[in-house]
Order: C-alpha cells, then sequence, then structure tokens
C-alpha cells in the first residue's frame, strides 16, 4: 500500500518536474527581492536615517535616471521610481557643539519595477572644530572682501580707497580700483564695501560704498575695462550722494543685492551719541535707515527708480527709498534666501541682529527709542510699532562680551556642509567667531548658539564671502582669514 501511494505521488509531480526542464532548471530571483508585482513599471527605495538627535535634520540626497533628485532630511520611502541605478549621498549635519559624520557618505541602489530596495545612512558623532587660515599678504586697513558669483578670485577693500584682486592666494600688482583721490577716511569714513552686480557677467558693473572729501556718503557705480583684472576708473556713476556733514562716526558702511535684485544700503544715524539729530526715526532723511533702490535701468539722468512695493512710495513727507528705520550703525548686513539679517551697533550697552523676511518692508527697529530691547535713556519708553531684536547680547564687564558688533553671513558654502544655516558674527572688541542657527525672526527661533573657540583673528572689522560661499575674517591687523574645518576633537 505504501509503495502505491508513493507512486501515485510521484506521477503527480511529474507535469511540475517537466514544466522546470523546459524553463532551464531552477528559476527564482537571485540577488534582489521578489517583485510583489509582477506587472508594476515602477519600484520603490526605503531610505533609513539612524542616530541622529531627536529634532536634527539630516542631509541626504537621492539621484537617479530621469534627473530624478531628491532631498531627504529623516527616514523615507520613495515610490514610483523608474527603475535603474540610484545614487544615496550624505552630507554631515551639526547639532549643537556636535557634528554628525554620515556613513556610508555615498552608495548606490538598484531599483527594480514591483520591488522595493533598501539603503540605511547611520551618523557618529564627533566634535566639528573652525580654524582660520590666512590668505594673501598684509592688506593696508581693508574693510571687506567679496567676489561675484562663482569667481575664482578675491577683492579686497581697503580703506583708503583702492580695491585690490588676490588670485591664487597672491595680491596682483595693480589694483582693480584707485579712488583714493577722493575719499574721505577720517573718523569711521572711507571706502567702506562693494558689491558686484548680480549680472556682472554680462553688464561689468559693481558698485563701491565710501565717503566723499564732503563727507557724504556715496554709491557709486563702476565699470569693468578691457584688462582682465583692472576696473575703468573713467565710468563712474554716482547712484547716491548723502549728506552727512557734522560727526565723522556713523557712516554705515554696507551695500549689497538682495535675492530680489534690488539694491540695499545700511546708513548709519549721522553720528554722535545717542543720535543728537534725531535722524534714525525721521522717516524724511536716509540717515540710521537701510534703503533700497532699483538700479537695473540707471544712467545719468535718473541713477535709479524706487520699487513699487518700497513702504513709504507715494507718502508725503517721507523718503521712497526707506525700506527700513530706527537703525543707529548698520555696518554689515546680510542675505539668506528670503530673509535678512540686520548687525546694529548698539551705543553703550546692547548689540543686535534684527532678522526679517524679504518682503517686510516698513519695520522700525526702534533706535534711539531703544538700545536693544531696553529702553535707551530712560526706565520706560513707548515700544508700539517697534520691532526687537531676534538676538542681542549685553557688552559685560569690561566689555567682556565685546563692544561693537560685526555681523556676518549664513553659512552656505560646500567645504562644511555641516554648518548650513548658521549665521556667522563677531565683534570689533571681542575678536571671536561665534554662530546661532535662527528658524525664524524672533527670538524665540534662535538657537545653537555657539562661540567657535578660535584665536589669533584680532579686532574683527567685517566678514567676506567668495565665489563659491566660502567666508572670511578682515580683521584690524590687515590679514584676511578663510575659516577652515578645524583638526577633529
Amino acid at each position: 500500500m505504501l509503495v502505491d501511494r508513493a507512486r501515485k505521488f510521484l506521477l503527480s509531480l511529474m507535469p511540475l518536474l517537466l514544466l522546470l526542464a523546459a524553463c532551464g532548471g531552477g528559476g527564482g530571483n537571485p540577488g534582489g527581492n521578489p517583485p510583489s508585482n509582477p506587472g508594476a513599471t515602477t519600484g520603490s527605495l526605503q531610505v533609513s536615517i539612524n542616530a541622529l538627535p531627536s529634532g536634527t535634520n539630516a542631509s541626504v540626497r537621492v539621484s537617479g535616471p530621469n534627473n530624478f533628485v531628491q532631498d531627504l532630511a529623516a527616514s523615507q520611502t520613495l515610490s514610483g521610481l523608474a527603475p535603474g541605478s540610484y545614487t544615496v549621498t550624505a552630507a554631515s549635519v551639526a547639532a549643537g557643539s556636535a557634528t554628525y559624520a554620515p556613513s556610508p557618505a555615498t552608495q548606490t541602489v538598484s531599483v527594480t519595477a514591483g520591488a522595493t530596495a533598501s539603503a540605511t545612512v547611520a551618523y557618529g558623532a564627533g566634535t566639528l572644530t573652525l580654524a582660520l587660515s590666512q590668505v594673501g599678504g598684509t592688506f593696508d586697513r581693508p574693510t571687506f572682501v567679496t567676489a561675484p558669483s562663482g569667481d575664482e578670485r578675491l577683492f579686497v577693500v581697503e580703506r583708503e580707497g583702492i580695491i585690490r584682486v588676490l588670485q591664487n592666494g597672491t595680491a596682483l600688482t595693480l589694483p582693480w580700483l584707485d579712488i583714493s583721490a577722493r575719499v574721505f577716511t577720517g573718523g569711521e569714513g572711507g571706502l567702506l564695501s562693494m558689491a558686484f552686480d548680480p549680472d556682472f557677467g554680462r553688464n561689468g558693473y559693481f558698485y563701491v560704498y565710501y565717503t566723499d572729501l564732503q563727507q557724504n556718503i556715496v554709491v557709486e557705480r563702476f565699470g569693468t575695462s578691457q584688462l582682465p583684472n583692472v576696473a575703468d576708473a573713467t565710468s563712474g556713476l554716482v547712484i547716491l550722494r548723502i549728506p552727512h556733514p557734522q560727526y565723522t562716526n556713523h557712516f554705515g558702511g554696507l551695500v549689497a543685492f538682495g535675492p530680489d535684485g534690488l539694491l540695499y544700503v545700511g546708513t548709519g544715524d549721522g553720528g554722535g551719541a545717542g543720535d543728537p539729530l534725531g535722524n534714525a526715526q525721521n522717516l524724511a532723511v536716509l540717515l540710521g535707515k537701510l534703503l533700497r533702490v532699483d538700479v537695473r535701468n540707471a544712467n545719468a539722468g535718473q541713477p535709479y527708480t524706487i520699487p513699487a512695493t518700497n513702504p513709504y512710495l507715494n507718502q508725503p513727507g517721507t523718503r521712497p527709498e526707506i525700506w527700513a528705520s530706527g537703525l543707529r550703525n548698520p555696518w554689515r548686513f546680510s542675505f539668506d534666501t528670503n530673509r535678512l539679517y540686520i548687525a546694529d551697533v548698539g551705543q553703550d550697552a546692547r548689540e543686535e541682529v534684527n532678522i526679517a523676511a524679504l518682503t517686510q518692508g516698513g519695520a522700525n527697529y526702534g533706535w534711539d527709542i531703544m538700545e536693544g530691547s531696553n529702553c535707551y535713556g530712560s526706565a520706560n519708553c513707548n515700544r508700539s510699532g517697534l520691532v526687537l531684536p531676534a538676538f542681542e547680547y549685553e557688552h559685560g564687564n569690561n566689555n567682556a562680551n565685546g563692544c561693537s558688533i560685526t555681523g556676518g553671513f549664513v553659512y552656505r558654502g560646500s567645504a562644511l556642509p555641516e554648518l548650513a544655516g548658521r549665521y556667522f558674527y563677531s565683534d570689533y572688541c571681542g575678536g571671536y567667531l561665534k554662530s546661532f542657527f535662527a528658524t525664524g525672526s524672533g527670538a524665540d527661533t534662535i538657537s545653537e548658539s555657539r562661540d567657535w573657540n578660535i584665536t589669533g583673528a584680532g579686532q574683527v572689522v567685517s566678514f567676506g564671502r567668495d565665489g563659491a560661499g566660502e567666508l572670511y575674517l578682515v580683521s584690524a591687523n590687515g590679514r584676511i582669514y578663510r575659516i577652515v574645518r578645524g583638526p577633529s576633537a
């Protein structure tokens, strides 16, 4: 009986055995997961990201066929993917005083139709440190450094009225521009900054901010010449000339283009302690303000126009160039995508950084009613309509924390990707390098404040940014320092 049953069972398997033999034997799906849906034309990729602190975003990019690119901040399953090879690239991220490095930094995953592939990125903690690397030699009272986007040169602004070109780490003999014969350098005056036109590659225009021999604040446009590293000093077109007759301090100092393609100018309040002329709160004058004008069609007859969205356009008794008011001496300000950072130098006690959306025109930052978030000159003041700083610090005893803020930039370079989104600043008396992370425009959005414990910077006059987005410190000792990765800790 048992033999008969076994014979019948084997006979029942014969059709299946014959079918497998016809297919070459075996079959299966070696090297991958079997399709869950054999008729599907797309697949999925499950990216698992591990070992980051809660609330810390990863920096992972997935790229693949048909120009597919997607950035991930956390674990995610990507579906509807075309079959093919996908590259998962992860960058380091920072959280507090630690940096988290990914492993692996790059991996390739094959996605097949009807199946789900997987990739895992594990982060490990370490301590990120920064250091300073000097570029070029020693300059004559440098005030600013910058470069057009994508340009390998670095342009160094000297207070006497000269702009020099650093190429491959060496300062060229001939200056880019020399207007020293018409620059006033007394007090806080001089050639204080420059900005390249967003369309510099086509039109060759750049703009300088300086004080003339009559102490006026001047913004002037120049063009390039036929020589690649020398501008045309005869091509000047004055955009703005703002009277500043009485005091030799608080000239402001920065001209810059915003992401909107418009030109912004930060002016001081006219000088003297406590704004004795009352300029910062006076909308009929251009001192103590952030100005915004359109220079895209500038000519001698009309050097600028007023953007239609400027807050005081067509308002009697006001200057339509004004974008923001209530500033004491906004020596440096900067943009990050759609956000504006204004570092305003304080009087006796407090330094501040104001943060605003790029569309937030008409803000009054309080000076000289307030210094930072404190009333100035009295115990009580009317704060209605005033915008309080997002970030501030007190000078402290004997200026232990500093005396004059030097505003910088939000880092968006590639050499230190874990610092993306951090705003860097210093202080003329403090000589330090510090940063914070802002998710909005209020004090409650500031986090990750950090002192980077750098040494050797001296009195920090300014920050700068090169054509690749890397940051620099400008020191009163005449040296320019690039901010670089320090030794591992």
